[in-house]
């Protein structure tokens, strides 16, 4: 029942890593679960398995932040087997010094520590680990990766998306009376293109209607600004990418919001869907009135 489904069971040591990974895994496009008791395992398998698809790619983290509960895993995973359910362990360690010193730059105490010993609950940790991690299917090392080494990695190994589809571009249409979007990556001042708002007939409409967008296309300098936006933006896109960027927002702002702006930025998200990315096109000011 669960061939249509990858089912990522995240477990490991410590401050190994595992925060990071799992925040991968949601850009990757996973149903992410952190810190699920492990014998709601087959449960939540189950459900995912009714879903009609809709959820087919999951990734859970299960540690010793379980408590006593963690030892239900074993179970768990016997349980998974016999109904005939597939899954992958990820198991992260990192060496001990590595850990430790991370364990002191957080400031945090190691959930298995006595008296605040890092070591001691480390090596606790192993032991009570060793099981697990003779199941895994892929055991990495962070000691030695950056955040973005990590990130290659797990890509490489989990997300079997085109590099055009690892990448989310959120292309907003705004006002600059409103004010500019504050968590834009890039912004472009379309407010040079003539007006639809002095237009009696086309003043109350807005860029998602055929009269406005036609209006503000007729005129040669649009059609000469979105070429060269084109080309701008299909020379970044692919750097970004490489870079490891997983969300990307792109600001088109003209006065009000709701003729110019809005035109160019639905030309623009329809132009990125073309080179396969996924887009969302979010008309911030349409509503807002005049």
């Amino acid at each position: 029942m669960s061939e249509s489904i990858r089912f990522v069971i995240i477990t490991g040591l410590s401050g190994a890593g595992k925060s990071e990974v799992i925040k991968c895994f949601e850009d990757f496009g996973y149903f992410c679960v952190d810190n699920l008791p492990p014998a709601l395992i087959p449960k939540f398998a189950e459900l995912c398995a009714q879903s009609d698809g809709s959820i087919n790619k999951i990734a859970l983290v299960v540690d010793l932040r379980s408590g006593n509960f963690f030892d239900d895993i074993y179970e768990a995973l016997e349980s998974l087997e016999q109904t005939g359910f597939s899954y992958e362990i990820l198991f992260l360690e990192a060496r001990e010094e590595i850990l430790i010193r991370r364990f002191k730059e957080s400031r945090r105490p190691h959930p298995l520590s006595v008296n605040g010993g890092i070591s001691e609950g480390i090596r606790a940790e192993q032991t009570r680990l060793e099981q697990i991690r003779g199941k895994a299917t892929m055991i990495v090392d962070t000691s030695e990766l950056t955040a973005k080494g990590l990130r290659e990695l797990i890509s490489k190994n989990y997300d079997q998306s085109s590099p055009q589809e690892k990448m989310l571009v959120d292309v907003v249409s705004f006002g600059f009376k409103n004010g500019v979007p504050l968590d834009a990556d890039l912004i472009f001042d379309v407010r040079f293109l003539p007006n639809p708002h002095y237009v009696d007939s086309l003043r109350e409409l807005n860029g998602n209607n055929a009269e406005v967008a036609e209006y503000v296309m007729k005129w040669p300098l649009a059609t000469r600004f979105l070429t060269k936006l084109y080309d701008f933006v299909d020379f970044l896109m692919p750097q970004y990418v490489k870079e490891g960027k997983a969300n990307l927002i792109i600001g088109i702002g003209c006065t009000g919001g709701q003729h110019r702006s809005v035109t160019i930025a639905n030309k623009l998200g329809d132009f990125l869907k073309t080179k396969g990315y996924r887009v969302v096109v979010d008309h911030r000011d349409v509503r807002v009135k005049k």
